[in-house]
């Protein structure tokens, strides 16, 4: 259901009612379109509870991360830290899948709903935990929670929004991240200089209840239950197996990228062995081909996030061990590209500019590579700081543009009762090529003597890895932005038919 179908009582009271003057109605369509808008009367509630829910999974990202290394030292578990991160990406691809079955055969409320508690209970063991290994399982729980509720979250958007108001809702959640990709490291260095790291993950869970009590009756109202007229088939066990494989694959080869020995090559091969047959058979077909279409839109989707992604977790390091900044500055430099990532969000949601969606993409990709070509110009010492804080705006702008027209070219291309199969696609390529492209990075990183950066080596500009260390990860990651523009000339199909994953 789109819209909210008039019960009796209100056609009763509409007849009750006597003609209005002519003069009257003329305001009738300006009260129409204000009815007509993701915070109009029928979508007010539900759109604040879902996005309130994006928002704190948004501060979750930025805050987690701050009081992170100061858990990993307090449970003596520096050695593992990694793994605080990859244990998180890993089981939110499985998350990712069964979601995308439970929302399409059930509906994505009950998906929404184990997903927040799986959220909330990962971080409570974490918060909680005495050893590194039981901080580590939370971060487990909690990425898979993590995968439950973002495809359960477009599956909501697909059966709840009109199309024409997708693009807004999509910029909202872009919105979302502006607060705290700026408070979230303040607020989290705070918390944790004053009442310790535990607070930073036990607090978090708290603020879940208020879009909980907004969201889930809108959900139940306008989006719960199987799409009309399908049939509420049982779960596919080879998708399960499928996502059993893509996560333990992903987990095997970070391991192998993060020990460069020759013993690597076993956990190498084995992860690679279970992730190309579970990656071709859970991504649309073509996919890797950038066929037309919706498998083109998958592709795109893993190429921009994951090279950007990959990129931006360098830009601190960089900024700390070549040119002296506190992480607090470092951090901060970057604090401009969410109010940018916005901006293009809410550019690509207006309808003047749906002709032009897929050229708009191309010219976010072209951003999103330059940005990151121009990142290592300030290993130099002549360049000054800021112009990576500005070029890196620039290259969250088009992410901007980029990352909610996927979703939104993806909704319009999937069938209704392929909606979360296909979000699940969607947020597979997402994942898994930030946990790829991170690993790949980072090997390039380590093999150049990037492995050589201590704690002692950020009190002091040029300390720290050899510059070629930091290019080997900029520019690659330049090169597959580049390649994503040319993606976004596959996006547009032919036939215009809907693509279904298989």
């Amino acid at each position: 259901m789109t819209t909210r179908e008039p019960s009796d009582a209100d056609v009763a009271d509409t007849a009750a009612e006597p003609a209005a003057p002519a003069e009257l109605n003329a305001t009738a369509p300006a009260r129409a379109d204000a009815e007509d808008s993701v915070l109009g009367r029928p979508y007010r509630a539900l759109s604040i509870g879902i996005v309130s829910v994006v928002l704190l999974i948004a501060f979750e990202a930025t805050a987690v991360g701050t009081a992170m290394p100061v858990a990993a030292r307090e449970l003596d578990g520096v050695s593992l830290y990694a793994f605080a991160f990859s244990a998180y990406f890993t089981t939110s691809l499985f998350g990712m899948v069964l979601a995308g079955q439970w929302s399409d055969r059930r509906g994505p409320l009950a998906s929404l709903t184990a997903g927040i508690g799986a959220f909330a209970v990962g971080l409570a063991l974490s918060g909680t935990a005495g050893v590194m290994w039981l901080f580590i399982l939370g971060r487990a729980v909690q990425g898979f929670g993590g995968g439950l509720v973002i495809v359960a979250l477009y599956v909501v958007v697909g059966r709840a929004y009109p199309e024409h108001l997708r693009p807004s809702i999509m910029a909202a959640f872009a919105a979302s991240w502006v607060i705290p990709s700026v408070v979230g490291p303040l607020a989290a260095g705070s918390v944790t200089e004053q009442l310790g790291w535990r607070w930073v993950f036990i607090g978090i869970p708290v603020l879940v209840v208020f879009p909980l009590a907004l969201a889930l009756p809108q959900i139940r109202r306008l989006a719960s239950g199987p799409t009309e007229g399908a049939v509420a088939a049982p779960f596919d066990r080879r998708r399960i197996r499928l996502a059993l494989g893509i996560s333990l694959g992903a987990g095997l080869l970070q391991y192998a990228a993060q020990d460069l020995r020759w013993l690597s090559a076993a956990p190498a091969v084995a992860g690679t062995a279970l992730l190309v047959p579970a990656v071709l058979g859970l991504l649309p077909r073509g996919t890797y081909r950038a066929a037309r279409g919706l498998p083109s839109v998958v592709l795109l989707r893993g190429v921009a996030a994951g090279s950007f992604i990959a990129a931006e977790s360098f830009v601190p390091l960089m900024l700390v061990t070549q040119r002296g900044l506190s992480p607090t500055l470092a951090g901060f430099s970057l604090a401009a590209g969410g109010a940018t990532w916005a901006l293009g969000s809410f550019v690509q949601s207006r309808a003047r500019v749906e002709p032009y969606r897929e050229r708009l993409m191309g010219l976010g990709m072209v951003l999103v590579a330059a940005a990151i070509a121009a990142a290592p110009s300030v290993l130099i010492d002549a360049v000054p700081v800021w112009t990576l804080a500005l070029t890196w705006a620039f290259g969250c702008f088009g992410m901007g543009l980029v990352i909610s027209s996927t979703s939104v070219l993806l909704l319009h291309l999937s069938a209704p009762e392929k909606a979360g199969a296909n979000s699940a696609a969607l947020q597979i390529s997402d994942g898994l090529s930030n946990v790829l492209l991170l690993s790949a990075g980072g090997a390039a990183f380590a093999a150049l003597g990037g492995g050589t950066v201590t704690h002692a080596a950020t009190s002091a500009s040029g300390a720290g890895a050899p510059p070629a260390a930091f290019a080997a990860v900029f520019l690659p990651m330049a090169g597959v932005a580049l390649a994503g523009a040319w993606v976004t000339t596959r996006l547009r199909e032919r036939d215009r038919k809907p693509v279904e994953t298989r």
